[in-house]
């Protein structure tokens, strides 16, 4: 049983996975078991290029970013299992116990982050009845979204980045990865507000 599984490793997903794997330290978050679906091959940043990204070198490629993000988890966060290669299907239960279903296994959590994208082709069944158009997309691109409120879909189910309704920006993307984790942070501290970063002091 984990007790928070993130669909996708885009920007929104990572930024979310890398400030929940930095709580680690605090008793809260200790023993907490976090998973990440790391399928990145539909990820808007495989073709981008990063010349007005904050902290980013100019002329970085969007698909070096999504190739260090998952080292830089691995190797930082290790308690966090990567689960690379899998396509989630399906979702079934409610809060605190759902099932999550892919093309080759079946995992139990607590807690769903989704954060895999706008495009009109998203299928995960048990989110469907979420889906509407996309409320900051250019209507001729079909963008779609998950209903939700203040990235919360439903009790125990999140939604990042742009299938959030937010514009396809990298610093917007990672934000809201990382307003996510802050929320579920918050949580796991019986409601008392909590971030989680590091300091040199």
């Amino acid at each position: 049983m984990f007790d928070v599984l993130i669909i996708g490793g885009g920007v929104s997903g990572m930024s979310c996975a890398l400030v929940l794997g930095s709580a680690k330290l605090k008793s809260f978050a200790t023993d907490k078991k976090i998973g990440i679906f790391t399928h990145q091959k539909s990820s808007a940043l495989q073709e981008a290029l990063f010349n007005n990204a904050y902290g980013i070198p100019a002329g970085t490629l969007g698909a070096t970013l999504l190739e260090g993000s998952v080292t830089q988890l691995q190797n930082t966060y290790p308690h966090i299992t990567a689960i690379p290669n899998e396509k989630v299907l399906r979702i079934e239960g409610k809060a605190p116990h759902f099932i999550v279903h892919t093309n080759k296994a079946t995992y139990s959590s607590k807690l769903i982050v989704v954060g895999i994208g706008s495009a009109n082709t998203f299928a995960i069944d048990g989110l469907m009845e979420y889906v509407i158009p996309h409320q900051k997309s250019l209507e001729s691109k079909q963008r779609i979204q998950l209903k939700n409120n203040d990235h919360l879909v439903t009790e125990g189910i999140y939604v990042v980045g742009t299938l959030a309704g937010w514009r396809s920006q990298l610093a917007i993307a990672a934000g809201s990865g990382a307003a996510v984790a802050t929320d579920i942070l918050t949580l796991w501290n019986d409601g008392i507000q909590t971030h989680a970063h590091d300091s040199i002091r």
